[in-house]
This record gives structure tokens, sequence and C-alpha cells, in this order.
């Protein structure tokens, strides 16, 4: 007599799995950095506490650009001074995007003391 291997009924598919879930935070948190999308992101995923604290210094960040940008366009003879700023803010959304991509709560400083007053 020859015994076969009984099947087996494949399993659902479980849900995310913590780490799995922490990852996509992670990613959405460092996408938020990204000029407009924070906004976007901050309304979307405000009952994530992770991704709200960076999508909140994203927008600060990006009003920061936005106002440079109206103070270029009004006084033009500081546009040399204004793209060194814009250099600067670049540099600090790309730390602010490897630090939430890495899953750290890095607290920038001036950033966050005023991303802190957001309230969505």
């Amino acid at each position: 007599m020859i015994n076969l291997p009984e099947e087996v009924a494949p399993t659902p598919a479980s849900p995310a799995t913590p780490s799995a879930q922490k990852s996509d935070d992670n990613l959405i948190a460092a996408v938020s950095y990204l000029w407009i999308l924070s906004l976007v992101i901050l309304l979307i995923k405000k009952d994530s506490d992770y991704v709200a604290f960076h999508a909140k210094q994203g927008l600060v960040i990006f009003g920061a650009s936005v106002v440079l940008y109206f103070i270029g366009l009004i006084i033009p003879f500081l546009w040399p001074i204004i793209w060194l700023l814009n250099v600067g803010i670049l540099v600090v959304v790309i730390i602010g995007f490897i630090k939430a991509y890495n899953g750290e709560r890095y607290k920038m400083p001036v950033v966050a003391d005023v991303a802190a007053k957001i309230n969505l």
C-alpha cells in the first residue's frame, strides 16, 4: 500500500505583519518630506503618530520654500541668497527623508518646534 501525502488546504493570507506595517509607515513618512506631498500625507495618515510627526516637519519645510520663492519674486536681487537657502532646504529634506525611512523620529532644530504647533 502506498501512502500519499494529505492535501493541505491553503491558508488565507495573513494580515500585514507589524514589521511590514512599520516599513510602510517608514516609506510614507519619508515621502512626506517631498514638498506638497507632506500636506496630502498629513491629511490622509493622521492616525499614524509617526507619519504625522514627519509630515508636519515636511509641511514646515515646504512652507519655508514657498516663502523663499515669493520673497525672490518680490525682491529679485536676493536670488543668490535664496538659491543658497534652497540648497540648504534640499539638504534638510534629504536628511529628513533618510531619517524617516530608517525609522528614526528625528527632531530637526527649529523645524520641529514649529511643526509641533500644527494641529490637524
